[in-house]
């Protein structure tokens, strides 16, 4: 039986890798950098006229670009090499940051250029985070990954807990300018340490490249058949849009309710990142008492409570006290989706799936930050945030028709359980369509069990490149059944042979194998405009 010494070293065990531990520390500079550079752009405009849409704008500015650039991110992730990608878009953020911190020194700092800019950053950021996740499980070993992915949200809150504090000092001493120049640093800081990082390159023919467009319709597909992706892609969104009020509206509610100035309102966020950190060292506890499903569900209504009653009061030190189990609940909630998709996503899709979760998560925040900004500014700041409550506490009650589907106990490991096509014909890489029948003869009893097992075989193929599939009875021999499915080229087909499928996809073809009287006949049909 685990003791709590256990739980805490499972936590923190990454961080012996020396790699990684770099490699975080610098993702977490960079990360207090980017909650300076917000909290510096919502101060310079919590004065102007509209103050509550445009605060809120700086949060959808930042990130409205990572649900434009999800999918693209991720298939350049998958495609390039990773290393020098990260280096490439931290040289173009430190671009962006001493330019912002030029133009606020200079006073030519309007909230047009200042949202231009900040999507520029969101830019980057929408670059970086898939490329980062992808890297991770480079780094370490797969039973490591759901601690890796709670020192990911530690970093993340921890952020968030010192970033607002560092920057509400700067910008009370000496301007919004320094946190601006102090987030460019960051941005040189981690570009240093992937220059120094030599990762190792990888040889694997079965890991080669992918085409752009092909990448990306294959993301795409995984995406569009896979029932588990896709439902933790809608229960992400349906916390976090109404959830994300709370950080939208946090530096209005902190000014105009609680009257507090720009240390007070990094007291507020530090409170929030503090209650996340200590969400993240019982997260090992929490994910062995409770299933995916019940922490959702108990983490939204933490977050839903702790959201009513910060909108109701009216003294600092009792805001600062609701806050703590808010950022609790925002990060176990979290932290347990993103450790969940970690193990689930297979090696080959991984920053593409990444991507599109964080576009979903991302897209999330953008949306509901401006849409509660606006009913803020109708409605009043308590109203907004009272809704916002309720309607965190009505997610809850959807998972009762839309629960994640459980993945924990899949088999996730590379699986190559089909030999090599023995062809007469050697067709090009990118010759296609391809055509594959699969002919099983079934006995009458078995039949019923081959259907059913049939539709789970539809999903992986369709999942790991088929774009479209069939199953058909020969009219002659009445106990055969021949599945056919069409690849876009012979090499989509390939990589299904050798990296695509998983071992759960394996355990699937096994199943429809064992219920057919003998092997299944294979006949890979090619354009014929090809020659011998």
């Amino acid at each position: 039986m685990g003791t709590p010494t256990d739980v805490r070293a499972g936590t923190w065990s990454p961080l012996r890798i020396g790699v990684f531990r770099v490699l975080w520390l610098a993702v977490l500079g960079s990360q207090v950098g980017t909650w300076m550079q917000t909290v510096g752009a919502q101060w310079l405009l919590v004065d102007r006229p509209g103050a509550a849409a445009l605060v809120s704008l700086v949060q959808t500015a930042g990130t409205l670009p990572v649900v434009l650039l999800a999918l693209p991110a991720g298939v350049l992730a998958d495609s390039l090499d990773r290393r020098r990608l990260l280096i490439w878009v931290q040289l173009f953020q430190l671009a962006i940051g001493v330019l912002l911190t030029g133009l606020t020194i200079a006073g030519q700092m309007t909230p047009a250029l200042l949202l231009a800019l900040t999507f520029a950053l969101g830019c980057g950021m929408a670059m970086t985070n898939p490329t980062y996740q992808a890297v991770i499980p480079e780094l370490v070993p797969r039973d490591q990954l759901p601690s890796a992915a709670a020192l990911g949200s530690i970093s993340v809150n921890l952020a968030r807990a010192v970033g607002p504090a560092i920057a509400g000092v700067l910008i009370a001493h000496t301007g919004v300018a320094a946190v601006f120049g102090l987030n460019a640093a960051t941005f040189l800081a981690f570009a240093v340490v992937l220059f120094l990082w030599r990762r190792p390159r990888a040889d694997d023919p079965a890991h080669r490249p992918e085409p752009f467009l092909a990448a990306l319709r294959a993301g795409g597909r995984y995406v569009r058949h896979s029932p588990a992706l896709r439902r933790f892609l809608l229960r992400i969104q349906l916390f976090v849009l109404p959830a994300v009020a709370l950080w939208a509206l946090l530096p209005v509610f902190a000014s105009q309710r609680l009257h507090m100035g720009a240390g007070g309102y990094g007291l507020l966020l530090a409170a929030l990142g503090v209650g996340a950190v200590l969400g993240a060292l019982v997260l090992p506890r929490l994910r062995t008492a409770l299933s995916d499903n019940q922490m959702l569900a108990v983490g939204s209504l933490i977050y839903a409570a702790a959201l009513a009653a910060v909108a109701l009061v009216h003294v600092p030190a009792v805001a600062v006290i609701a806050l703590v189990p808010a950022g609790l609940a925002w990060m176990a909630v979290l932290s347990n989706a993103n450790a969940g998709l970690q193990l689930f996503l297979p090696h080959w899709v991984r920053a593409r799936g990444l991507g599109t979760y964080q576009g979903a998560f991302f897209g999330g925040q953008a949306l509901g930050a401006f849409g509660w900004g606006l009913l803020a500014e109708r409605a009043g700041l308590v109203p907004a945030m009272l809704t916002a409550a309720g309607a965190t506490a009505a997610g809850a009650a959807t998972i009762r028709f839309w629960p994640l589907i459980a993945t924990r106990h899949l088999n996730r490991d590379p699986a190559t359980p089909w030999p090599e096509p023995a062809l007469t014909v050697e067709p090009e890489r990118f010759a296609g369509p391809v055509v594959v029948e699969v002919t099983y003869v079934v006995a009458p009893a078995n039949e019923p069990a081959f259907l059913a097992a049939a539709a789970a075989l539809r999903r992986t193929r369709m999942r790991t490149g088929a774009v479209q599939w069939g199953l058909f009875r020969a009219g002659e021999q009445r106990h055969e059944l021949t599945e056919v499915y069409v690849v876009p080229t012979w090499d989509e087909h390939l990589r299904q042979h050798t990296g695509r499928l998983t071992g759960a996809d394996a355990e699937v073809d096994h199943r429809v194998r064992a219920l057919a009287e003998r092997p299944p006949r294979v006949i890979h049909l090619l354009p014929a405009g090809l020659t011998p």
